[in-house]
Order: C-alpha cells, then sequence, then structure tokens
C-alpha cells in the first residue's frame, strides 16, 4: 500500500505532463472498454431476442377449447408472422407473454410496428382480418420492428389447424441468427474487435513508456526495492485503467440507448437488452485493469532489474524471433488448402477444416503480431547498411534500435486489415448459403389477385429487369389423368432475361422450349392441343408448334421446366389467364433484393410473394449478419485508428530529447520530418502487406473449407489495396506535424 501510496504522489507531483499522461491513459481505456462493452453485448442482444421468441413459440397440445394455424409471409423484405386462433369451447387457454388474453373471433393483437403499417397503409388490413384491439408489449416480441399478430377466428376456417397446448418452447426456436453462423459470427468478430482491442489496451498501459522507466530506475538507485518499484508503476497504470473502465461503461450506456433507438439495418432492439451483464462489467472492471497491471509488470521490469542502463540508455536486446515461429504452422495450413483447389481438389467437408482452419487463423495473426518487430528490425539493418540518404539512415538505425515501438504503433491496423479480409469471407459464404447462387432473382406472385394498375406499377419497380407469366394448362376434371402442360407468356427479350442463353426465339410465335438440363416433356407431343383458361371464362388454346427455342434456364426458376412460349400478343385483349403466376425479376444482390421485395410490399401489401430459391427468414438473418460484421468493422477501425494516433504522439513526445539532439547537430527541419515519416511508414508498409497477403490466403482457405461455389475472392483484392493505400498516405500525412524543430535544453538535460 505505501509503494502505491508513493506511485500515486509522484504522478501527481510530477507536474502537468504526467497529469496529461495519466488523462491519456485513462481516456484510451475508456474507449477500448466501451468498444469492449459493445463487443461482449452483442451476443447478449441476441439471447435476449431468442429468449422472448421462445417464450412465446405455440406448443401444440391436447387442448379441446381451441386450435391454432401459424403463417410465415413476407412483407417486403420483412418476415410477417401471424397466429390464427380458432375457439371451439368456453374453457380456459393459455396466453402468451406480452397479452392478457387471446384474441376471440373477429379480433387481433399485433405488434406496435404492425399496428404503424396498418394504420398508415389501409391496403394491409387485409392481412390482419378483424378489428386490431390492442397491441403486443415487448415481453412477447423479438424487438421493437418485429411484425407479429395474434389473430381471432373460427375454428372451421383453419384447414390446418392444431390443438392448442401452450405457449414456450423447451428448446430454442426461430433464432435471429442460426446457432452455427453464431459461433463463426463470434469467432470474426472476436478477430476484427478483441485483437486489436487487446494490442489497444496495453498500448494505453505503456505511454510514455520511456519516461516512466527512466524515472521508476531513478528510485531503484535511490533504494526502493525492486518489488515495490513494480509496484509503483502498476499502480498508476491499474488506477488509470481503472478510471477509464468506468468512463467506458457509462459512455457505453449513454451509445447503447441511442442506438436501441436508432437500430441497425435488420436488427432493433430494447435498451435492456443492450445493458451490460453482471459477467460483462466484471470483465470490463477487472479484467481491463489486470491487463494493465501485466503490462506494466512486464515494461517495468527492466528499470527495475538494470536502472543503470535505463538511465545511461544502454543498449537494448535486439527483439526476440520466438513469435515468428507461429507463422510457419498458420501459413502452412492455409496455404495446404489454398494448393490443393488450385490443384483442382475439393478439401472441403469433415471436421477437421472446422477445427484446422480457425486455429491456422489465430496463429497468422498472431505471428503476424509478434514477427513484425524481428521484420521490421532485420529490414531496416540491411536498408540503414545499402542507404546513402541521411534521412533515411537516420529513420533505420532508430527504428534498428527500437522496433518494438513498431509493434504498439500499426498493429491496430495490421489486425484490421487482416480481419478485414476474414469478415470477406464469412460474408461471401453466407452469402452462397442464404440466397441463391444466380446472377438474377425472381419473384411469383399469384396474378390473379393483381389489378392491372399493381402489375404496372411492379414492372417500373426499381431492379426489376423484366416480368412474365408462368401458367398451366386447364383440365376439366381432376379425377381423370389427362395430360397437361406448362407455358410461359413473355417476349424474346424476356424470356433472355430469365434465363442464362437462349437461341432460336421468334416474336409473335408460339415455340417449344428446349432446354438441355432438363428432362424431356412427353406431354408436349407436336400438334396436341392444350386448353388454357382465361379470367372472363373462355379458352385459349395453344397448339404444340414444330419450330423450338433452346434455352438455358437457371435453377430454380420459374422459367425452367415449361415447355410451351405463348407471345404475349396471342392473349385477347381485356382478358388475363387465370391461375397465372406473375414472375418479375432482377439482380440478385441481396440490396437490390430487399429494394424490390420492400417495392412489392408497399404496391400490394396483401399478396403472398415467393421469392424463388430464397427463404425470406435467411434474407432477413443475413441482414443481420451484415449489420453486425460492419458494427465489428467500425469498433476495429476506431481501436486501430486510436492505437495509431495514441502510439504516433507518444513517440513524438518520447523522443523531442532525441529531436533536439539532432537540431543542435544541425539537421533541417525537413531531415527531421522525413525521418518521422519513414520511422512511421516502414513497419506499416511491411504489416499492411503482410496482412493483406495472409489475409487473402485466410479467406480463400475458409471459402474453400465452406464448400460453396466461389474459393477466390479476386474482387475483393482491390478493396484491400486501395484501402491499405489509403492508411499509408493517412499515416504519412499525420506524422509530419508531429515533429518539432523547438529547440528546448530541457529536453536533453540528462544528456
Amino acid at each position: 500500500m505505501n509503494a502505491f501510496v508513493l506511485g500515486m504522489r509522484l504522478l501527481w507531483g510530477s507536474g502537468r505532463r504526467a497529469r496529461v499522461r495519466f488523462l491519456l491513459m485513462a481516456l484510451g481505456s475508456a474507449l477500448g472498454v466501451a468498444c469492449l462493452a459493445a463487443a461482449l453485448t452483442i451476443p447478449t442482444i441476441i439471447a435476449a431476442n431468442d429468449a422472448r421468441v421462445t417464450s412465446r413459440a405455440v406448443v401444440p397440445g391436447a387442448n379441446k377449447n381451441a386450435v391454432y394455424q401459424e403463417f410465415l409471409d413476407p412483407y417486403g423484405s420483412q418476415p410477417l408472422r401471424r397466429v390464427f386462433i380458432g375457439h371451439k369451447g368456453v374453457g380456459p387457454l393459455p396466453v402468451p407473454p406480452g397479452i392478457r388474453a387471446l384474441p376471440r373471433a373477429g379480433e387481433a393483437i399485433v405488434s406496435p410496428k404492425l399496428g404503424e403499417i396498418l394504420a398508415a397503409n389501409p391496403r394491409a388490413a387485409g392481412l390482419v382480418p378483424g378489428r386490431v384491439i390492442g397491441t403486443i408489449s415487448p415481453a412477447g416480441l423479438g424487438g421493437p420492428d418485429e411484425l407479429y399478430a395474434y389473430i381471432g377466428t373460427d375454428a372451421d376456417e383453419l384447414s390446418g389447424a392444431t390443438s392448442l397446448g401452450r405457449f414456450g418452447a423447451a428448446h430454442t426456436k426461430h433464432e435471429v441468427i442460426d446457432p452455427s453462423t453464431l459461433d463463426i459470427l463470434r469467432f470474426t468478430l472476436g478477430c476484427i474487435v478483441l485483437l486489436p482491442l487487446v494490442i489497444f489496451l496495453s498500448v494505453c498501459a505503456r505511454l510514455s513508456g520511456e519516461s516512466r522507466a527512466r524515472r521508476l530506475a531513478a528510485l531503484r538507485l535511490v533504494g526502493l526495492s525492486m518489488r515495490d518499484t513494480l509496484r509503483v508503476n502498476a499502480g498508476e497504470s491499474v488506477v488509470a485503467a481503472f478510471v477509464g473502465a468506468m468512463a467506458g461503461l457509462i459512455g457505453y450506456l449513454g451509445i447503447n440507448e441511442v442506438m436501441a433507438w436508432v437500430g441497425l439495418p435488420g436488427l432493433r432492439w430494447y435498451p435492456a437488452d443492450g445493458r451490460p451483464d453482471g459477467t460483462t462489467i466484471a470483465v470490463c472492471l477487472v479484467g481491463c485493469p489486470a491487463l494493465a497491471w501485466v503490462v506494466g509488470q512486464f515494461s517495468a521490469r527492466r528499470a527495475a532489474q538494470s536502472p543503470i542502463s535505463v538511465r545511461r540508455t544502454g543498449e537494448r536486446k535486439p527483439p526476440k524471433k520466438y513469435g515468428m515461429l507461429l507463422l510457419i504452422p498458420g501459413l502452412g495450413i492455409i496455404s495446404g488448402y489454398c494448393l490443393l483447389s488450385a490443384m483442382g481438389r475439393n478439401p472441403s467437408g469433415g471436421s477437421a477444416g472446422a477445427v484446422l482452419v480457425p486455429g491456422a487463423v489465430l496463429m497468422t495473426g498472431a505471428g503476424l503480431v509478434f514477427g513484425l518487430a524481428p521484420i521490421t528490425a532485420w529490414i531496416s539493418r540491411r536498408l540503414a547498411g545499402m542507404s546513402q540518404s541521411l534521412p533515411l539512415s537516420l529513420a533505420m538505425r532508430r527504428t534498428e534500435v527500437d522496433p518494438g515501438s513498431a509493434l504498439r504503433v500499426v498493429t491496430g491496423l495490421v489486425l484490421l486489415v487482416f480481419g478485414a479480409s476474414l469478415t470477406q469471407g464469412v460474408l461471401i459464404e453466407l452469402d452462397q448459403v442464404s440466397r441463391r447462387t444466380a446472377p438474377v432473382q425472381e419473384y411469383s406472385l399469384p396474378a390473379a389477385e393483381l389489378s392491372t394498375r399493381q402489375r404496372s406499377e411492379m414492372t417500373a419497380l426499381s431492379g426489376v429487369q423484366a416480368h412474365g407469366l408462368a401458367v398451366q394448362s386447364w383440365v376439366a376434371t381432376l379425377e381423370e389423368d389427362l395430360p397437361t402442360i406448362q407455358g410461359v407468356v413473355a417476349t424474346c427479350a424476356q424470356l433472355a432475361a430469365f434465363t442464362k442463353t437462349t437461341h432460336g426465339c421468334i416474336d409473335g410465335k408460339v415455340l417449344r422450349i428446349e432446354d438441355p438440363t432438363f428432362l424431356f416433356d412427353k406431354n408436349a407431343r407436336l400438334g396436341r392441343n392444350f386448353p388454357f383458361l382465361l379470367s372472363n371464362g373462355e379458352k385459349l388454346n395453344v397448339s404444340v408448334p414444330r419450330d423450338t427455342v433452346t434455352i438455358q434456364a437457371y435453377d430454380p426458376s420459374e422459367f425452367g421446366g415449361p415447355s410451351l412460349l405463348i407471345p404475349p400478343s396471342l392473349l385477347p385483349q381485356n382478358a388475363q389467364l387465370a391461375d397465372a403466376r406473375f414472375v418479375l425479376v432482377s439482380p440478385s444482390d441481396p440490396t437490390t433484393v430487399r429494394a424490390v421485395l420492400d417495392g412489392i410490399g408497399a404496391v400490394a401489401p396483401t399478396v403472398s410473394v415467393e421469392p424463388v430459391g430464397i427463404v425470406i427468414d435467411s434474407l432477413a438473418q443475413l441482414t443481420v449478419i451484415r449489420s453486425l460484421l460492419v458494427v465489428g468493422m467500425v469498433l476495429g477501425l476506431v481501436i486501430g485508428v486510436a492505437a495509431f494516433v495514441v502510439s504516433v504522439a507518444d513517440r513524438a513526445l518520447e523522443r523531442r530529447g532525441q529531436v533536439t539532439a539532432l537540431a543542435l547537430l544541425g539537421a533541417r527541419a525537413g531531415t527531421l520530418r522525413v525521418v518521422q515519416v519513414v520511422q512511421v511508414l516502414l513497419p506499416l508498409v511491411v504489416g499492411l502487406g503482410a496482412a493483406i497477403v495472409t489475409g487473402w490466403l485466410a479467406e480463400s482457405s475458409y471459402l474453400i473449407t465452406g464448400g460453396g461455389a466461389v474459393h477466390w475472392d479476386w474482387d475483393g483484392l482491390p478493396l484491400l489495396f486501395a484501402s491499405a493505400l489509403g492508411v499509408v498516405l493517412v499515416a504519412a500525412v499525420a506524422s509530419v506535424p508531429m515533429v518539432r524543430r523547438h529547440i528546448d535544453p530541457e529536453h536533453i538535460r540528462r544528456d
């Protein structure tokens, strides 16, 4: 305790510089803890959502008083869940959380968001038949934006009804994110947030390391024991970290209230969900000071063991190279998977890749961190020996003597670029499993439920490229096994928009469709006549022609399988095909798909939409994952930039004595600025170059073992190179004002 009190008295008695350093350490810790709390609370938000959704899940049972039937439909790009309750008796019924009683026939209870939609859009009233008598409270909803409704009806109107048992399932249902995907998300967020965060907190704990080491060496020389010397340093670091942790938690609480109100694309939560629990608070208030104590013990050990060498600026030991050994197994594993894929083999599947690749990614990232200092020292020594330039020689010799400072300056940014590569791979893999891999996306709607105006508005939506009709021929009775045929109503241009290739198409003529990827339709015999029912009750008779059009359809597709191409001009005026499907097509990127679905929901809110080849839940899940990964990248960027700024500023302050000595010897201001910029850029360029290469290999190995169609993310490389170049340019510009040529003998009085 005496050593701790001595450390605090020395801190406040060492002048303004010491107090400013303490304040910077606390502010840095506050920023780091706020980011840590945000990263740790993301799983808590998801778990709270899943818990409420599971507590309201309907479980079938032997209740004779009511039956139920659930419906899941897309409303735009959002999933809409409706539970129809059919009452059969007057006995007691279970009640789900969030409402007081189940609605009777002709009544409905809706979520607040769905209530807003019904009030703002009268055409959407068909989604919720009956009178809205109340809203569901937060206890019965996953989040504020959820579309959910309990609708009372007659039991006889529910064709697929099940006896109502209870509300609340034993196992989690309707998760926001699939459990296997959630594990991948946790691993990715750990790589892009938690690893740079540890580096950043370590940097904050070692601010003004040289000055503090000299002060501790002085205490050691005047008789303070080695253990008490370490306690003096650790006490200052721990207090700063604890004060920063408290401020960071308070700041995060304010940010959570704002973000819960604003929300993320695809995810909104209640403020209580995002408030840190006891474990998160303990990690922040205990883990951050504990890390500061460990770093303080490590950084002050040299001053405590050899104070004379510290006071006289003795020769430093070269950085250890053991950390580079982690690169060997890490790069070996991910390069091996990439080599197997390049040789035409498919190493996906099995449990080995699920264990080896994440382990290799962690070892590669750790190897980048620990191997940066010895690699930078080696390059600096070689460049200094070959260089004839004074600024370059000065910069390289300084970097050779103190390569460890490079670790503190650029590690956060290096890990950010490495994690960005991995994030791209995760998004590509999730994108492949969550939607169809074709370049186009189809939307199928029942044509009979659409008016002419609604069709016209849908075809004009942004992103919609073409439209057509898919229809099956009419049969008089279902009791007899009569031949039928499927056809599409479209022009040649429309047909080309729906298919990969089209050959031999002629507008205005009925053509027989041939697709080599589909089995031949035995019913499509030449000359056979098939009737198609029109909306006015008449029949449109179409004969199978001799002329053909050869196509290659996507799979799945409404245009894959039909045997007749019917030109729109063949349809009578003011008459439509009955029981036809109105099909739209757009590009398949998620942004366009969501925009088109939202547009369809605005034009025809009560019409059931089938996004061909995708599940609306998967699309919503992909939106949430993208939002969380973007949040992780933003947190990683904040941490990386903060670590860079703090480290560069700290280095500039620590080296004012050296700059003053060089200025007294006649060094020009331009020379000093070049030295400072080169000292910063060398480890940054080396680290970012290594991060791009190793990150791309790690991303490729992840995609290869994932078993998707995409193994090599060539499109992501230009973005990574452009980002790295931008970081280098900004770092160069930011390093220039850090050098001042002001000569102050106070800075070199001890030398």
